[in-house]
């Protein structure tokens, strides 16, 4: 009688341990919040949620179009009131600008980058509305004019609205050297 009472208590504890677990769980199609941050024009943190990974293949296919000089492309995946935000702090506006920017800057170079990373996510703008955001890691790659190799670590944060980008803001580190001196 012990055993059989000491099988029926694991058997209980087992299945409520195993209930509980899948309380913990998300539903499949509910909002699960991964992070926060203060977006721009609120003054308080806001929860970030996961987006729409579909953006990702939006993202590849303007990243082969930046590698290809397609300016075509570019110019069909960009939104026309485009921004783009540079780690030097320059400022473009506008599709037609940021074309003009490019044909300027690849008939003179031949920058190149590789997607390493892709994290899909979106936030309640100021006026509540969601926005969808990829954030990515990209390895840039070019040639300067005295012929030395240029590296660096891009991320890029895109806005996507209606299948299109029109913000990007983009930061920047050098290729890691262990023998430079450490700094901020």
């Amino acid at each position: 009688m012990k055993k059989i009472y000491s099988i029926l208590l694991i058997l209980i504890v087992a299945t409520g341990c195993q209930n509980a677990q899948e309380h913990k769980s998300p539903e499949k199609g509910s909002v699960v919040e991964i992070g926060s941050a203060m977006m721009e024009g609120t003054n308080a943190m806001t929860p970030i949620i996961a987006g729409e990974v579909s953006n990702q293949a939006i993202w590849l296919e303007y990243i082969k179009a930046h590698n290809e000089k397609n300016l075509d492309k570019i110019a069909e995946i960009n939104a026309e009131d485009w921004e783009g935000y540079t780690a030097d702090g320059s400022v473009v506006k506008g599709n037609n600008a940021h074309i003009e920017v490019l044909d300027n800057w690849f008939k003179s170079a031949d920058p190149k980058w590789e997607v390493k990373w892709m994290v899909a996510n979106a936030a309640k703008n100021k006026d509540g509305l969601l926005e969808q955001w990829l954030t990515t890691g990209n390895d840039y790659t070019d040639v300067d004019t005295d012929g030395n190799e240029i590296f660096e670590h891009n991320v890029h944060d895109v806005l996507f609205v209606d299948g299109k980008i029109k913000k990007i803001n983009v930061y920047k580190r050098a290729k890691a050297q262990e023998s430079a001196e450490f700094s901020y």
